[in-house]
């Protein structure tokens, strides 16, 4: 199933994908999609609604990012050893964990903002997790359990403030708008192996990013599994699982996004996205 939200910033409804691909109301079966909504019997409920039962969306709304209410948005970084090596960074031994401002969360397609002074700010196609079900101290066979889906996510950065100014890389990742997330959540039964999907980002209509998910040095299980050593997991929390060679820091010489500049970028099952890059205005 692919559960999303649409319309105007704001007033988004909640809806599903049909097998055509056209958005069906489920405003009549659930308020929004809520962390509450991702778990258990409701899931269940809402995997057994047929779409062709609900109201088709007539036109081509706006998406709004496909879960309302997570709590946490959390980062694992350099978890490509290509990507690492772009970096100039080792391969990490654990996985590298940072977190993203719940605050940055965006549409998908919505305009992702320049900050204020910014000359590194980068792109990153990344696949991202959603939690279903708590886990705390959750075994790696087990932790598949906990998930309610994935999603797509561009991880934007501001290289300069991730990794010139001093303390963690969080200040260079939770900008406002540095979060687009979507279309829609894709649950785990309809993604199947997501360990062998097909990843891109494309920069002005070039092809930046090319990647699988069977490349990843901490799959989705263990990345899982790990962060709840450290904190419980709820319903609705948010995990970007990195990136693939090709960002800006990685070219020669570096390329950082300016304004006008547009990306698109997908993930095989997932759906696609796209951005346009603008000033900061107050």
């Amino acid at each position: 199933m692919k559960l999303l939200r649409y319309g105007p910033k704001g007033q988004e409804k909640p809806g599903t994908l049909d097998a055509e691909g056209r958005i069906r109301d489920l405003s009549g079966v659930i308020a929004d999609i809520t962390p509450d909504q991702l778990h258990g019997p409701a899931l269940d409920a809402l995997k057994a609604v047929d779409p062709t039962t609900l109201p088709l969306v007539e036109g081509q709304p706006r998406y709004g990012v496909p879960v309302k209410g997570s709590r946490k948005f959390i980062a694992i970084g350099l978890n490509f050893a290509d990507h690492a090596a772009e970096s100039n960074l080792p391969i990490p031994a654990e996985p590298v964990l940072f977190t993203k401002a719940i605050t940055c969360l965006n549409g998908p397609n919505d305009d992702v903002v320049i900050p204020r002074g910014s000359e590194k700010t980068d792109w990153e196609v990344e696949l991202g997790i959603v939690i279903g079900k708590p886990a705390s101290y959750v075994s790696k066979a087990e932790a598949l359990d906990h998930v309610a889906g994935y999603v797509l996510i561009n991880d934007v950065s501001e290289r300069a403030y991730q990794t010139e100014r001093g303390g963690t890389w969080d200040k260079g990742k939770g900008c406002d708008t540095f979060g687009p997330v979507g279309p829609w959540i894709v649950t785990t039964d309809e993604v199947g192996d997501v360990q062998n999907l097909d990843m891109w980002l494309d920069l002005n209509g070039k092809r930046m990013q090319t990647g699988n998910t069977r490349t990843m040095i901490f799959g989705v299980a263990e990345i899982v599994s790990y962060l709840s050593e450290f904190m419980t997991l709820e319903p609705g929390d948010l995990i970007t699982t990195g990136t693939p060679p090709g960002v800006g820091l990685g070219q020669k010489p570096p390329l950082y996004l300016k304004p006008g500049d547009t990306v698109r970028l997908g993930i095989q099952k997932l759906g696609e996205q796209g951005q346009t890059f603008v000033e900061w205005t107050q």
